[in-house]
């Protein structure tokens, strides 16, 4: 390490090279009849179905379900439309921010997530994008090292982060030589750097680091980043970058941004497929008021949130 360089972008911290490692009907009659239905418009939920070549509003309304004034659309495909609309989401978010700052700060979840931003990589898209403006992070990690099956780093790089010409240095992973506290503080430390040097943005409402974009799916018990269903961590309201050892999914050790940074971003889309997601979208979305929130229902971002959703996870609405 050169003289006065920071620690934080030591090999050590940023892993740099690769992990090592051995148009059919989509909207049916009934599935539209049900989402005229109050269950969203009760919610103050802007609702779209949406193809390739229809863009077909049903109910559009604001929402002010919290103090801020959110924009909220929930939108229902088929999966292989969802990833198509994810990329153009996603790509013209690049090319406002890259005008407007210079920058594109982006934070993602493992999982499927990955998967569906495969249509990034292929053309249009990877042509167009200016990939070296990209700022890339995690809204949580596993403790694992990057080259294990279950690292958020080693999924994202393997599909998407390989493919594209993003900056080694502008990927942020976790420093997996530590343990969960000091990989959470070395990370909630980095990210305190970009903001000071100006490369994340600070929240105007909160004080707290806001991110471009942020990337989440949603588990079957409606937990978000590695925030659980009545986990102590859903109330954090100080800390960027919190860590935890109890996951009750596993693997047990984690980091992961807390609900204040994750509803400082600009942007959120919730990426959300399968019929077992089904439940939690239903609580999440639908009419009836439940006294405890899933994490995913307290997801509010400053600008803009969007549910990308495939039939099978909109079926209960």
């Amino acid at each position: 390490m050169a003289a006065g360089a920071s620690p934080l972008f030591s090999p050590s911290a940023r892993i740099l090279n690769p992990p090592s490692s051995s148009t059919p009907s989509f909207f049916s009659p009934q599935l539209s009849h049900k989402f005229l239905s109050p269950a969203l418009t009760n919610k103050g939920v802007s609702l779209f179905c949406v193809n390739l070549k229809r863009f077909c509003p049903i109910v559009k309304m604001s929402t002010a379900e919290t103090a801020k004034s959110v924009s909220k659309k929930v939108e229902v495909f088929e999966t292989d439309e969802l990833a198509v609309s994810l990329a153009d989401y996603v790509a013209d978010l690049s090319a406002k921010f890259t005008k407007e700052r210079g920058a594109f700060t982006v934070a993602l979840s493992g999982g499927s997530l990955i998967h569906h931003l495969r249509k990034l990589v292929e053309p249009p898209h990877v042509d167009a994008i200016e990939w070296s403006r990209w700022h890339v992070f995690w809204v949580d990690e596993r403790v694992v090292p990057k080259t294990h099956e279950d690292s958020n780093y080693k999924l994202a790089y393997d599909g998407f982060l390989s493919k594209v010409p993003i900056p080694p240095g502008n990927v942020y992973a976790i420093n997996d030589a530590l343990s969960a506290e000091a990989a959470a503080d070395d990370y909630e430390t980095c990210v305190r750097h970009l903001v000071k040097n100006n490369v994340i943005a600070v929240s105007s409402v909160s004080g707290f680091p806001k991110f471009d974009l942020i990337l989440l799916g949603m588990g079957p018990d409606g937990h978000v980043a590695s925030l659980f269903p009545g986990h102590p961590l859903m109330k954090e309201s100080n800390k960027w970058v919190a860590f935890i050892k109890d996951s009750p999914k596993p693997p047990p050790e984690r980091i992961t941004f807390t609900f204040p940074v994750i509803n400082s971003s600009a942007y959120t889309a919730i990426v959300s497929t399968g019929a077992g997601k089904a439940d939690a979208v239903h609580s999440a979305l639908g009419a009836t008021v439940n006294s405890d929130k899933l994490p995913v229902a307290l997801v509010s971002p400053e600008e803009e949130l969007k549910w990308l959703l495939d039939k099978g996870a909109a079926s209960k609405l």
